[in-house]
């Protein structure tokens, strides 16, 4: 394997960790309207990520500074190109940010209310937009012998990539309800099973409309046609896990069996992607990674570097989480973050 492979997985592995994490974040955002019952109760859901929230978003970052210094070509097309729906992202994330602090130091309760909405659609643009743009991306775009990448509005918005992004808060909405009934105790925690009862089989029909979309608007199954088959059937067992999870009342089955499930949807993506990083409608066009490759001894820089910090990182990570394990009841407690 190559250092240039191995950076592309990289930066794969670093997709699917922000998903399994932030993918929580979002959908628990998402949920404070869906059941939340007073302001009281959408604050203490919103709580259940406020330890947590800046530092799985610091994954994203580190994915696409990654991507910059390894891959810098991937990085030049790929953010010149989606320019208009990255900072549309990136406008959610700012949105959902800035409500924590907004929805506490608000005086009057129309104040707090209108947070709660702008913590609500942060919450919901997010993965939407950003799995736009990976299943456009993944369909073929219009790009020159540079690299240089130019979608027009129906590249990026279309059948596969819309139901990728309503699969993606789907996902994420699933996945957040998961991590309240970890977090919660009382009617919301009950709340969050009630609703994902709904929520599955739903989940399930648009995953086979997902499935049929990628075998039909992408080359995924005729350039890598087991490992996509396989990968495709492991997203729809870890849903069914965390359904499983769900009927039997064992929420830590559920929020890994959601969590993997979205996980995978990047690791399809990565895997149809290989070896190229950007798809262009004129095959002669398409960027490999060789060629998007930064120098030899810049990777080998970069990889030593990984592997002193990534072990340090995660044991800060496992560390974070392991002080905030307390279910949260807001008619008890005053919640604190």
């Amino acid at each position: 394997m190559t250092l240039s492979t191995f950076w592309f997985i990289v930066i794969g592995l670093l997709f699917a960790i922000f998903l399994f994490l932030e993918g929580f974040d979002f959908g628990v955002g998402m949920a404070t309207r869906l059941i939340g019952k007073d302001m009281d109760e959408r604050v203490a859901i919103m709580s259940t990520i406020g330890p947590h929230w800046d530092g799985n978003e610091t994954w994203l970052v580190t994915a696409g500074g990654a991507m910059f210094a390894s891959l810098p070509l991937w990085y030049a097309s790929l953010f010149s190109g989606y320019y208009i729906v990255l900072l549309l992202v990136l406008v959610g994330l700012i949105l959902r940010g800035v409500s924590f602090e907004f929805v506490k130091h608000a005086e009057t309760n129309a104040g707090k209310n209108i947070w709660m909405w702008t913590f609500f659609i942060g919450s919901f643009m997010a993965p939407f937009l950003l799995c736009l743009m990976l299943l456009s991306m993944v369909q073929g775009i219009p790009m020159n012998a540079n690299g240089d990448a130019f979608p027009k509005f129906f590249d990026i918005v279309n059948w596969l990539s819309v139901v990728g992004g309503v699969a993606g808060v789907l996902l994420s909405l699933v996945h957040g309800l998961n991590f309240i009934r970890l977090r919660m105790e009382g009617p919301l925690r009950e709340r969050a099973r009630s609703l994902n009862k709904v929520l599955y089989p739903i989940l399930f029909a648009g995953e086979v409309v997902f499935a049929i979309l990628v075998f039909f608007q992408t080359d995924f199954f005729d350039k890598r046609p087991i490992s996509s088959l396989i990968i495709t059937l492991l997203i729809v067992v870890f849903s069914l896990i965390g359904y499983w999870g769900v009927l039997k009342d064992h929420e830590g089955w559920s929020f890994v069996g959601s969590g993997l499930s979205l996980s995978m949807v990047i690791v399809l993506l990565f895997n149809g992607l290989f070896p190229r990083v950007m798809i262009a409608t004129n095959p002669a066009h398409s960027i490999l990674i060789k060629d998007a490759a930064n120098s030899h001894y810049t990777l080998t820089i970069m990889t030593i570097v990984a592997c002193i910090l990534v072990p340090i990182v995660a044991i800060y990570f496992i560390w974070s989480y392991s002080l905030f394990t307390k279910r949260i009841n807001p008619k008890e407690d005053k919640v604190k973050y």
